[in-house]
C-alpha cells in the first residue's frame, strides 16, 4: 500500500489549536485550501516543539541570508490567525513522527507530518562528509506507507503559525509554583508538598 499524502503548496490556511478544556485539550495541526480540510491530532509537546523549530529555522535563514531571505524578523499583523479551528474537526490520523526543512529554491518551509507507524525512511549516503541525512523515499515507492500532511509556507505563514502554536500551548492549566506539574482548577496532589493537595 502507498503512502497517502494530504499535500497543500501553499495551504491557505495552516494553524495549530485545541478542542477541549484545559487538562482535556487535544491538539490538532490543521491545514485548508480552498473546500479541502485536513486535521491531524498530536500531543501538546509536539506542537511546542514543531513551533520552537519553526523560529528557531526562520532564525537560521535570515542569519544566514544577511537578512535577504523572504522571511519577517517578527510574525507580520496582517498573517496572524487568531480564528477558531475550521469544522467539522475530522482526525485523519495521529502524528507520530515530524520533519522540518527551508526550501532554498522556492524560499518556502517544509513541514511534514506523519501517522503513527509511518516514520520516514532515510536512503543511504555515500558521502561521509554529509552533517545531515538526506533524500527521504519518493511517495509513490513500494516502501512508503502511511499516511502524511505536507504543507509549504512562506516565512510569513510560518511566523505566523508558530506565534499562534506557542500561544495556544501556554494558553493551558498554569503550572504549579512548587513541582511544576499542571493545577486542575480543584487543585492537584503536589508532589514537592508531600501529597498535600495545592
Amino acid at each position: 500500500m502507498s503512502r497517502q499524502v494530504f499535500d497543500y503548496d501553499p495551504p491557505d490556511r495552516f494553524v495549530a489549536g485545541t478542542v477541549g478544556e484545559p487538562g482535556q485539550r487535544t491538539f490538532f495541526l490543521q491545514a485548508r485550501a480552498g473546500t479541502r480540510l485536513t486535521s491531524v491530532a498530536l500531543e501538546k509537546t509536539q506542537v511546542s516543539v514543531l513551533a520552537e523549530r519553526v523560529d528557531e529555522l526562520l532564525d537560521e535563514v535570515l542569519r544566514r541570508s544577511g537578512g535577504q531571505a523572504p522571511v519577517p524578523a517578527l510574525t507580520p499583523t496582517v498573517a496572524e490567525d487568531t480564528a477558531a479551528l475550521d469544522t467539522p474537526i475530522e482526525e485523519e490520523f495521529r502524528v507520530g513522527t515530524m520533519s522540518l526543512a527551508w526550501d532554498g529554491e522556492t524560499s518556502r518551509v517544509v513541514i511534514e507530518a506523519f501517522s503513527e507507524g509511518a516514520t520516514p525512511e532515510l536512503e543511504d549516503t555515500d558521502d561521509e562528509d554529509d552533517e545531515e541525512p538526506v533524500g527521504l523515499l519518493a511517495d509513490d515507492e513500494p516502501a512508503a506507507s502511511g499516511m502524511v500532511l505536507r504543507v509549504r509556507l512562506t516565512g510569513a505563514q510560518a511566523r505566523a503559525f508558530a506565534k499562534r502554536a506557542l500561544a495556544v500551548v501556554a494558553a493551558g492549566r498554569p503550572p504549579c509554583p512548587f513541582c511544576e506539574g499542571p493545577l486542575d482548577p480543584q487543585g492537584h496532589i503536589c508532589p514537592r508538598a508531600n501529597g498535600y493537595r495545592r
